[in-house]
């Protein structure tokens, strides 16, 4: 049987912070269909044990297999860090990561210094300990940083409200005490905070994230599997979210120029 190629590219995350990689994908990948679930119910995964975070990842991976996706984008740090190696272990499908980009932080430093901010779950698992072993290796300090309730903000659009700004001023001044030049965002969510950190960070820091190096995998699986949808008159993008779905049309509406809405799925 022939491989249907207009089949979705799914994709999963604790709520809204896949939609900064949905974004990027989308443009760079024009004649690709895509399926989004917000998992907002269960946000955040981050202050989640491992099987916990495991068994939200295979749920919302069945969902998607189930829903036609070719490959599914794992949007999460901390589902990434967690389970991505059981997902590929279990089903045949390819599947795309989002982990800290410690790695090129570390290319960029001049000063051996980077921060990490990042959720409990994506700190303490065994993946993130592997890029610290990277980074000692490199003679480089990785400075963490948890970002306790920074998710939850997210998900309630709280984040251009004085208190939070104030907030997440005093979370970020162990970087600047420190002395680093380069800070990863350790969390898809965190990319809606990219603006407010540039203010509230020194000019000589410079704000990593995974978007493009992700988007980049994203492009090299569809080509090397030769699964790109090549039928250009089909396009379609769906989201989904388990919660009051007003919260991710907010993001949807700033991120992407179609004019789309999510809708409630229970799951």
């Amino acid at each position: 049987m022939l491989f249907n190629k207009s089949r979705p590219i799914g994709f999963f995350d604790s709520g809204v912070g896949g939609i900064s990689i949905f974004n990027e994908a989308a443009n760079q990948l024009p004649n690709e269909n895509f399926l989004y679930l917000a998992d907002s119910l269960n946000a955040p995964y981050g202050t989640k044990n491992k099987e916990q975070i495991i068994d939200l990842s295979i749920k919302n991976t069945e969902l998607l297999i189930n829903k036609g996706c070719k490959m599914i984008i794992v949007a999460c740090n901390t589902a990434t860090t967690n389970a991505i190696d059981r997902l590929r272990e279990q089903y045949d499908i390819p599947f795309v990561g989002i982990e800290p980009a410690v790695k090129p932080a570390i290319l960029n430093s001049k000063v051996n210094r980077v921060g990490v901010l990042a959720t409990k779950g994506t700190l303490s698992s065994q993946l993130f300990a592997h890029t610290n072993q990277y980074a000692s290796s490199n003679h480089t300090d990785v400075i963490e940083v948890e970002g306790k309730c920074l998710v939850e903000n997210i998900e309630s659009n709280n984040i251009n409200q004085a208190c939070f700004k104030a907030y997440l001023n005093d979370l970020i001044q162990t970087f600047i005490k420190k002395n680093v030049d380069c800070v990863v965002l350790g969390c898809t969510h965190y990319s809606f905070l990219k603006p407010i950190l540039s203010d509230l960070l020194p000019y000589s820091i410079k704000i990593i994230d995974a978007v493009e190096p992700v988007t980049r995998q994203i492009k090299k699986i569809l080509a090397d599997q030769s699964i790109e949808n090549d039928l250009s008159d089909i396009n379609s993008y769906q989201f989904f979210s388990n919660k009051n779905p007003e919260i991710i049309n907010h993001f949807i509406s700033l991120n992407l120029k179609n004019k789309i809405k999510a809708t409630y799925l229970d799951f």
